[in-house]
């Protein structure tokens, strides 16, 4: 029976570990306690932007299993429940980023063939994943994780509440339709690829007829089961079904409107061309991502009652992007497009909130415009506004504090709740980083101390003498050089 030792390995994923945001690991221990009920809360004496109704000056929100119980000016303390003061503070809705990669237990993308709508981000979630921890700390509660851009039909997405602490099962967002990722332009045709394999398509036209053509599988595919389906009921028998395709099958649900569709996209052209495929076929594009010149065909996507979710101000990183300008996200609100702002970036989610804030600068949206960018408006395009998105009775208690009015770029997130329960607060992460930092040290300096077994020894029994090392076998010497010019005479 061998002796429990704390290994290097171990170690050092302790220190991993000790290196997060100071109360990670603390949250780590107590959340699956937290899980088993929500407690009742009263948030006192905040200014609380409802984003649906206006802002409530020193107002109240009650809490009571993990929804809002009442929201008003002056709501009275039930007994035994907890009391959070927070005077001099804003409270919002959740933040919602339409566009994450974060939670992802590897590559997002599955770009070794063009559909590759078999494979299902829920598949591969990281619970333990830093970023859920970090973006808490910048205000998002709810996350729609997206497959990669490498295919022009990719992979199938989910959208998780950022539940940190909890395992992968209890991350995804209960009733929330299931999505699937498109892409159009350079990332699908790999135009970026150099040295790999060429893989159809490599043009853009190659992309439309990509989608087409799997679609055209798709609907037969479906007509395919229809008609069984029909025939079985009519005739009462077991028949024999169709072969089943799991290629195929997720596309159907986006014939049938159970999956939404969310595309990468920059070029007006490309947009205008999912719309007409779209249409041909019947479903719905549920939003445009990055539509960085959504703004040149904004009257369009408006009309085919399609999302945008783009970026505040990100331009000219690559050629595609050239035509981006900061006015995007006003000029397609103002068209009527529903309009949200996303990161597509782990550090760019921890501050949202300021990315919303700079369609007030560029493009003029109002205060609770703006604030809508990464609130209610994702939301709706996620199918999940009857749960989260604004401060209502009866909705999710997904609720940030700030310290300063959240569109401000001074503004700090103090604490963030989900389902009633506080995942991160400011206050008791700083206290816990003393004794985290004296724990990690603790820990680092011994593993200095202990001395690394040698190769070969740590099999070995305890007590057990070292055996004598044998002595190499001379190797026969090389014949002298006075022989060697012999032989050569």
């Amino acid at each position: 029976m061998k002796t429990p030792t704390l290994t290097c390995t171990k170690l050092l994923i302790c220190s991993a570990l000790l290196a997060l945001p100071a109360s990670v690991s603390a949250r780590t221990s107590e959340a699956p306690a937290a899980a088993e009920s929500s407690p009742v809360i009263l948030i006192q004496n905040a200014a609380i932007l409802t984003v649906s109704h206006g802002t409530i000056e020193r107002g109240s929100i009650l809490i009571k299993d993990g929804k809002i119980a009442e929201v008003g000016a002056s709501i009275k303390a039930p007994k035994d429940a907890q009391i959070i003061d927070a005077s001099g503070q804003f409270v919002i809705p959740g933040i919602i980023d339409c566009h994450s990669h974060i939670a992802v237990d590897g590559s997002v993308n599955e770009g070794s063939i063009s559909v590759s709508s078999i494979v299902n981000i829920a598949d591969v979630l990281n619970p333990d994943d830093v970023d859920i921890y970090r973006d808490l700390a910048g205000g998002v509660t709810v996350a729609n994780v997206l497959h990669g851009s490498a295919n022009a039909i990719g992979g199938q997405t989910i959208v998780i509440k950022l539940r940190w602490g909890q395992p992968a099962s209890k991350l995804p967002f209960e009733g929330a339709l299931p999505g699937i990722k498109f892409a159009l332009g350079e990332n699908p045709k790999r135009s970026n690829s150099r040295g790999r394999a060429v893989r159809y398509p490599t043009t853009r036209m190659g992309v439309e007829e990509t989608i087409r053509g799997a679609f055209a599988e798709a609907r037969d595919y479906k007509a395919s089961w229809d008609l069984h389906n029909k025939r079985t009921a009519a005739s009462g028998k077991n028949l024999v079904p169709p072969r089943r395709d799991l290629r195929l099958e997720p596309l159907v649900e986006v014939l049938e409107g159970k999956r939404y569709v969310h595309s990468h996209c920059y070029r007006e052209d490309e947009i205008l061309m999912l719309l007409r495929v779209a249409k041909e076929f019947g479903f719905k594009v549920r939003t445009f991502q990055h539509v960085l010149e959504g703004y040149k065909v904004a009257d369009e996507i408006a009309a085919a009652g399609a999302g945008a979710s783009t970026f505040s101000d990100w331009w000219a990183y690559k050629v595609e992007a050239y035509d981006a300008i900061p006015y995007n996200a006003a000029l397609m609100t103002r068209r009527g497009v529903l309009v949200s702002v996303n990161s597509d970036d782990a550090e760019e989610a921890t501050h949202l909130n300021q990315e919303a804030a700079k369609s007030i600068k560029f493009g003029g949206l109002s205060h609770d415009e703006a604030l809508k960018l990464v609130t209610l408006n994702p939301a709706i395009q996620l199918g999940i506004d009857k749960r989260v998105g604004s401060i209502d009775p009866g909705k999710d208690a997904d609720l940030v504090i700030y310290n300063r009015d959240p569109l401000s770029d001074y503004a700090v997130v103090q604490k963030t709740l989900i389902d009633g329960r506080v995942y991160f607060d400011r206050q008791r992460d700083i206290a816990d980083r003393p004794a985290r930092e004296k724990e990690k040290k603790t820990l680092l300096e011994k593993e200095k101390s202990e001395k690394k077994p040698e190769a070969g020894e740590a099999a070995k029994k305890p007590g057990e003498k070292k055996s004598e090392e044998k002595k190499p076998e001379e190797k026969p010497k090389p014949p002298q050089s006075s022989s060697v010019s012999r032989g050569a005479q």
